[in-house]
């Protein structure tokens, strides 16, 4: 098990570092100048020099990549007498210094993903931490609702093979993972936040958390989460639905199943203690999916309903050309399912040792 972590760790680091370089160079192949992106349109040529020389624009990109690496690695290199480039000194790291190296000193620090250009003074880090949270909510909710409704569907649909609930429900699966989830947001906010509203006392748009009538304080609004939570699980149910159907209908052909039914168990009892474990591992992988495309899949869903997340922030920093945001928001959510697919894997080989 040991070797197995350590080999799915080393692929991860490898295809951490692809994802960091091609964020990189994809988002500095952009035409426009970052400088002129941070100061806007109406500042000195003298002023947009001094921002490039600050952050390492003037710089060729093999460089500025370096620099970007530097900044990202939990180990770094800082010279020490570097004065040009201020996203380098140990303040902006936090950093523990652990030895030197001729003019440069080896530090230890978290990731710095650079300062928004458009919230002067504010970092990336600073920004993700207060809008992940929130995105991660939503999307636990979205699967969780998945889980509950889809396993419940699956196992009807299976144990009603062929009949009219099982082509039932089918019918609705399939219409459920063809229907794109912004289309599913705009439905839902306007039936169940506006047309409903009287009924439902539901709102179109709202966040996790709200300013008061005063403006004074911040309250837990939890039925802002019911209806996003909703749309994004629209169509892991159908995936969940399908997969749970198949997977359930090809266990119960197993010879120890007939066994099972032959010993006098119930239909209950053989699903439950023997063929619901077994038919759970295609779930498993297959959620681990979702959960970690949710994270994505959340820009347009976030922004509909106004909910304030990483999503919804993204969009924000799409419209004002904000790149070090979009690109730390990015490289979270990449690493993110990374990471999720490795615990996946790691908990898939515990439901079925044969994976080893």
């Amino acid at each position: 098990m040991i070797k197995y972590i350590l080999h799915k760790t080393g692929y991860a680091l490898l295809t951490i570092f692809g994802v960091v370089s091609v964020i990189f160079l994809l988002f500095n192949i952009l035409p426009g100048d970052p400088a002129q992106m941070m100061l806007g349109q109406n500042q000195s040529e003298e002023q947009i020099n001094m921002v490039k020389k600050k952050y390492g624009f003037d710089q060729p990109l093999t460089t500025q990549y370096l620099y970007y690496l530097n900044d990202l690695s939990p180990l770094s290199f800082h010279a020490k007498n570097e004065k040009n480039y201020t996203f380098l000194k140990e303040e902006k790291y936090n950093a523990l210094p652990l030895f030197s190296i001729g003019n440069n000193q080896v530090v230890i620090k978290s990731p710095y993903l650079r300062e928004s250009f458009q919230r002067k003074g504010k970092t990336v880090s600073a920004i993700i931490k207060e809008t992940l949270p929130n995105t991660i909510i939503l999307a636990v909710s979205a699967i969780i609702i998945a889980l509950l409704i889809g396993l419940f569907l699956g196992i009807i649909s299976a144990l009603n093979q062929d009949n009219f609930i099982d082509k039932s429900i089918q019918i609705i699966s399939t219409l459920g993972m063809s229907i794109p989830s912004f289309f599913s947001a705009i439905i839902f906010a306007w039936l169940f936040g506006y047309v409903l509203h009287n009924y439902t006392n539901l709102e179109m748009t709202g966040s996790l958390f709200a300013l008061d009538d005063y403006g004074e304080k911040y309250s837990l609004r939890l039925k802002n989460l019911i209806l996003p939570a909703l749309v994004m699980g629209i169509r892991p149910v159908a995936v969940v639905t399908q997969l749970m159907r198949n997977s359930l209908l090809e266990v119960l052909q197993q010879d120890y199943i007939r066994t099972a039914k032959a010993k006098g168990l119930s239909n209950f009892q053989v699903i439950y203690k023997h063929a619901l474990k077994n038919s759970l591992n295609p779930v498993i992988t297959a959620v681990s999916g979702w959960f970690a495309s949710m994270l994505a899949g959340a820009v347009f869903v976030e922004y509909i309903f106004g909910w304030n997340g990483l999503g919804k922030e993204i969009v924000e920093a799409l419209n004002t050309l904000d790149l070090p945001v979009i690109m730390g928001a990015v490289l979270i959510i990449a690493i993110m399912f990374i990471l999720i697919n490795i615990f996946v894997d790691i908990i898939y080989t515990k439901l079925d040792p044969k994976v080893k």
